[in-house]
């Protein structure tokens, strides 16, 4: 399920994540022979509308694809709140996301005596959908390129990366008001994006719809068929599907810009597009900051989500609270993907190729005859990783976070802060006493659990030598104890959540600096270490954005548009083809069929998460030989969720939602060999709606009204 990922409060919480490096590549143990290749199109397919690709649709394809193809493309294609993506598919409005796009909307429009997670929902008439407030789509109307704009700003500003950074943010906040005063671009929400990590810039204009409706939605047990299970899996049997409207003054908005609903228009090897807003890809990161996120940064990230999953599941076990559910289900959805990713960065071959095309790159920069500065970004930004490492562990293992360390630890970290305060600017301090709050803890049973973990990967990652460790698990009769023994210990024995305990020692102020409170005692030994540390990476990483955009300037100049740019949740455009592969010695199929749900069922006996509501229990014949989902090679990652599956005639085939587990690498690198995204077979949403749901207006919609007529007669 491609769901906006969540990304841990590792290195300075999010500041740092994607931004940091390691040693060079220079001296690369990587083989990389004649037989390697790595290609600029490892960098992906995900083309933007502001330069379409149509030479390379001509040249790869043989087809030629207009400037109205694409404008028609862009105008039909949505934003779906600020996660996911979506699409209009009929003259009224209609809009297509995936179901775990719409789940928090349908919670949000479930009444009284309601569980539309356990019954689906199904408008019968307009009157009946129901408004989700606080729900948007967006529209791409407007483009504009900033990027001289910037750049030229950036150019005076000198060489200080504070300095740059700070022109380019000025010059952002300018074109916002110079265009959002114009007449043509008023009313629109204005947005800068950033391509080619900075190497080119522009302004795009998004028509807000905010009167949006939901119309139908299945169950959960289909929308999320299999859990967790059959997450980054294929063959699949998930109809991850949902529709909403879009109103304009209490009415259906009319539109001519949708994409047509066709349940029969894939064809295996024939391309095949995906228009969405895929959230983030690094496949510019060098090879060297790869080396640094697979021997740092994503084991680390993966020993987090792990723990804090496994904390949450022993509570859960006695709490049964869905909302812990959902987190969970995140939690565990992030640990497939980050484990999929960090495989990849251990794969020989696939870094081998981040090699030769790093190499070839360097070339073909230097055949330009570009400034010596740029062409020594490479080794800069190498130069900047060594210290990057020396900081890692304290500012990794000691960063105060609730969901790193727990509250009260994260807390005391606070309270630290605050008695430095005191005791340097006692006036600041008085100002701030209002701050220090102590925090309401749901779960003291939780709270242990996260202690637990932080102090097991300090352990770990510090060292059991290291001063803050030592004093976190030596017990009061000065025995070392386990990471669960001293969790226990240290909340048992600490008084940070006594209001009365906490209001005194704000009033006193420099008394916190002398406290014995356990996690006083041990905040005091990690928070300076992990502020110093913190501080310097903080630096780093401002030289590394620059560094990056010079990076990305060179790929444009050297390359031009030929090369897409890393994904940054921004409307793009890619293309594939509809194929099997070689998986578990066998081959995949290109699609899957209603009969592969019933079998997946009854080969787990019903039990969750592959059980169907009663509804679904006895199907009839015709829907099982209907396709449910198919597979391409198209390049998508989070945030693609919700994209429509387009062909040439920007005719709606199927509905992205997902990729298999040899995708997962595609964070850092696009290789469409085993690369596979899923989608939901249009043709399946249809059968659904026809033989379970009894959908008939939806159908004639969607189909229009003679092929509707068909429809209701057929089933």
């Amino acid at each position: 399920m491609h769901i906006p990922r969540y990304r841990p409060a590792l290195l300075l919480g999010l500041l740092l994540a994607g931004t940091l490096s390691s040693a060079s590549a220079q001296t690369s143990p990587y083989v990389t022979n004649d037989t390697v290749k790595g290609s600029p199109l490892d960098l992906g397919k995900m083309w933007t509308f502001d330069n379409p690709p149509n030479a390379f649709f001509q040249k790869t394809y043989k087809f030629n694809a207009d400037q109205k193809w694409f404008d028609e493309a862009r105008l039909a294609a949505l934003r779906f709140a600020d996660y996911c993506s979506a699409s209009f598919v009929s003259a009224n409005g209609l809009v297509m996301t995936n179901h775990h796009c719409a789940r928090e909307s349908g919670t949000a429009v479930t009444r009284k005596g309601e569980d539309l997670n356990a019954t689906g929902f199904f408008a019968k008439t307009l009157a009946e959908e129901r408004k989700v407030d606080g729900l948007f789509v967006d529209q791409l109307v407007k483009i504009e390129d900033i990027t001289k704009q910037v750049q030229e700003a950036v150019a005076k500003a000198g060489t200080e990366a504070q300095a740059q950074l700070q022109a380019r943010e000025q010059v952002f906040t300018a074109v916002k008001q110079q265009y959002g005063s114009k007449a043509d671009w008023q009313g629109l929400e204005l947005q800068t994006i950033t391509f080619y990590n900075g190497g080119r810039y522009a302004l795009y204009g998004f028509k807000r719809y905010s009167d949006v409706r939901l119309v139908f939605m299945p169950e959960l047990q289909l929308g999320f068929f299999g859990g967790d299970p059959d997450n980054f899996t294929y063959p699949r049997y998930a109809l991850d599907c949902s529709f909403f409207r879009v109103y304009d003054n209490g009415k259906p908005l009319q539109t001519t810009h949708f994409f047509k609903f066709n349940p029969d228009g894939i064809r295996e090897n024939e391309p095949i597009f995906v228009i969405g807003n895929p959230g983030r890809t690094e496949r510019l990161k060098t090879v060297a900051e790869l080396e640094f996120d697979r021997d740092l940064q994503t084991p680390a990230t993966i020993q987090l989500i792990k723990n804090r999953s496994a904390a949450l599941q022993a509570y859960n076990a006695t709490a049964k609270s869905d909302s812990i559910l959902n987190e969970i289900f995140s939690y565990e959805n992030s640990l497939k993907a980050y484990n999929g990713q960090l495989a990849g960065l251990r794969d020989p071959a696939l870094m081998a190729r981040k090699v030769t095309f790093e190499q070839r790159f360097q070339a073909d920069a230097k055949a330009k005859n570009l400034p010596a500065e740029q062409l020594n970004t490479w080794n800069a930004i190498a130069s900047n990783t060594a210290q990057l490492r020396s900081l890692f562990r304290d500012a990794n293992y000691l960063a105060p976070s609730e969901r790193t360390m727990g509250e009260l630890l994260t807390f005391a970290n606070v309270l630290t802060q605050y008695g430095q305060l005191a005791a340097t600017r006692p006036q600041d301090a008085e100002r701030a006493r209002s701050l220090v709050v102590t925090p309401n803890i749901v779960s003291m049973k939780l709270e242990e659990g996260y202690l637990a973990a932080h102090l097991t990967e300090a352990l770990a990652g510090l060292g059991s030598d290291d001063p803050y460790v030592k004093a976190a698990l030596t017990g009061p009769d000065g025995k070392q104890q386990t990471p669960a023994q001293a969790a226990a210990y240290l909340i048992k024995s600490s008084k940070l959540n006594d209001p009365a305990f906490v209001s005194d020692l704000a009033v006193r102020g420099g008394a916190i600096n002398s406290s014995s409170d356990p996690l006083l005692a041990l905040a005091r030994i990690g928070f300076q270490r992990y502020l110093t540390a913190a501080r310097q990476a903080r630096q780093i990483a401002q030289q590394q954005e620059v560094l990056r955009s010079q990076l990305g300037r060179m790929l444009y100049d050297v390359y031009g548009t030929a090369v897409p740019p890393d994904a940054t949740f921004s409307l793009r455009i890619n293309d594939g083809v509809v194929k099997g592969y070689a998986y578990n010695g066998t081959v995949a199929p290109i699609k899957t069929t209603f009969a592969g749900l019933y079998d997946r069922n009854y080969s787990f006996n019903d039990k969750a998460p592959w059980n169907l509501p009663a509804r679904w229990k006895n199907p009839p014949a015709a829907l099982l030989k209907e396709p449910m989902c198919f597979i391409s090679t198209n390049d998508i990652i989070g945030g693609n969720s919700g994209s429509p599956m387009i062909n040439k005639n920007r005719e709606a085939v199927g509905l992205v939602f997902d990729g298999n587990i040899e995708s997962l690498p595609g964070e850092f690198i696009f290789v469409p060999d085993a690369n596979r995204s899923i989608s939901v077979h249009a043709g399946g949403i249809i059968a659904a709606m026809r033989y379970i749901y009894k959908a008939d207006r939806l159908i004639t919609e969607l189909l229009g009204t003679e092929a509707g007529k068909t429809a209701n007669v057929r089933k």
